[in-house]
């Protein structure tokens, strides 16, 4: 008889997920971990990130809605070491605890079918979920391996101090997100992007939206451009670009990326292969015999909410439920202020777009979202939605009705139907579903109130 029903490599967040989807079952279960139960979302990324966000946004509100506010940095950084349980996962080993699933601590690697090797001591089991994430990727700029004191996402998150001056290579999520923070609790920042905008994997109206939302911030977006050397004068790093230009900053935070983490995990034992973009996997997320791959490891969508899904999938196959996975309705938030989120396909046949600045609850929030170029952008094949992306204030959450619509392919019809509740942000669906079916019948675009202004005062 095996040790476990299941062995989960790697305690991050879709780990211990599917650990407890598992348990739920009735399965024996164990987890393993060479860190912090929690993995990278709990203490280095997701979490602080955006306890360290929230404060600025809180502070600009209210200045934005009239009132007069500023960030406590101590009390945000105090806050900040609050959500991550000060680095002690001791909460999350009651919470397996509780559910009855065994940890094993240190690092494991697979040694067979059905067999994990943790610190020297072989552990069975009748099925194998590979959870073991992913590592940060080092550009290869000249000079900046060589260099000490390069922060990633890990030493940005967990900061004791706000640089004076933040020099950023990388426009994705993490780069802005932590590009704001140090801008909003009181330091400088300069990001550094290759693409012509911030957010490059993402619809071009979104990145550009939002990179037009960071300047006005503060931050300074240098775009198009590539770093062609990395250096360290006295205090200062040095960022080099193309053009012979020199952008310098007290730190320097490498935020391009991550790979999946497959070297020295014993694959090789189980005869299977890693591709340039982790664990190939089937509709099921089956990577082999009784071998199974979920979260960032897998190379499908490094997300953690994404993760635990898989976790969920994977828990209801090896009980026996044949589920594939589904990925038409993926969410994507970049926690920024304004948020910028997208769901399901970037390009449609059809597509329809509302301003936040039509939607009547914002001049009731603040005059600055009145005034802000947030928008909603459905896309449709003409009889549903497939895809959408908004820049607003929390966007992540009034985008969920596009996410749920996609995925449960709900027509147009009814999504027009549907009574949005007033006032609210979600109201905007209204005015973006009204010029995409408009687009769709090849019909003029109704005439917006801005419109009627416009025309009254040319006349």
């Amino acid at each position: 008889m095996s040790d476990y029903d299941v062995i989960v490599l790697g305690g991050g967040a879709p780990g211990e997920h599917c650990a407890a989807a598992l348990a739920a079952r009735g399965l024996r279960v164990a987890v393993v971990e060479r860190e912090l139960v929690g993995g990278e979302c709990s203490y280095w990324a997701c979490i602080p990130s955006k306890s360290l966000l929230r404060p600025g946004e809180a502070v600009q509100g209210a200045r934005e809605a009239g009132a007069s506010a500023q960030v406590d940095v101590a009390a945000a950084l105090a806050w900040r070491d609050f959500m991550v349980s000060n680095w002690s996962d001791a909460g999350q080993e009651r919470w397996l605890a509780g559910r009855g699933i065994g940890l094993l601590r240190g690092s494991g690697r697979l040694a067979g079918t059905g067999v994990v090797e943790v610190a020297g001591v072989r552990h069975t089991a009748e099925h194998v979920v590979v959870a073991t994430g992913s590592d940060p990727i080092v550009p290869p700029v000249p000079g900046l391996r060589d260099l000490e004191g390069v922060w990633g996402t890990r030493e940005a998150t967990n900061m004791q101090a706000v640089p004076r001056r933040l020099l950023v290579l990388g426009g994705g999520s993490a780069g802005v997100e932590l590009a704001q923070v140090v801008r909003r609790l009181g330091g400088e920042a300069v990001l550094v992007e290759g693409a012509d905008r911030v957010l490059p994997r993402e619809a071009a109206p979104l990145g550009q939206a939002l990179g037009e939302a960071l300047r006005r911030d503060g931050i300074e977006l240098v775009l198009g451009r590539h770093a062609t050397a990395a250096l360290r004068e006295g205090s200062e790093y040095v960022v080099r670009l193309g053009d012979g230009t020199e952008l310098r900053g007290d730190r320097l935070l490498v935020a391009t990326g991550r790979r999946p983490r497959v070297e020295g995990i014993g694959l090789e034992t189980v005869g299977v292969q890693a591709g340039p973009h982790g664990i190939p996997v089937d509709d099921h997320l089956r990577a082999g015999e009784r071998l199974w791959a979920i979260g960032d490891v897998n190379g499908i969508w490094p997300l953690t909410h994404v993760g635990e899904y898989e976790g969920d999938v994977v828990a209801a196959n090896i009980a026996g439920d044949a589920r594939p996975a589904n990925y038409e309705a993926v969410p994507r938030v970049t926690y920024t202020d304004p948020q910028a989120a997208a769901v399901g396909a970037l390009e449609a046949a059809y597509s329809g777009t509302a301003a936040v600045s039509e939607v009547p609850k914002t001049a009731t929030y603040t005059h600055a979202y009145a005034e802000s170029n947030g928008f909603l952008t459905l896309l449709s094949d003409g009889e549903r939605l497939t895809g959408a992306y908004a820049l607003g204030p929390e966007a992540g959450e009034w985008l969920q009705q596009a996410t749920l619509a996609i995925r449960a392919r709900v027509p147009l019809e009814v999504l027009s139907d549907t009574i949005q509740p007033f006032p609210s942000f979600s109201g905007i669906y209204d005015a973006a579903l009204m010029e995409l079916r408009m687009k769709i019948a090849d019909m003029p675009p109704p005439v917006t109130p801005m419109d009627a202004q416009m025309a009254n005062m040319s006349g």
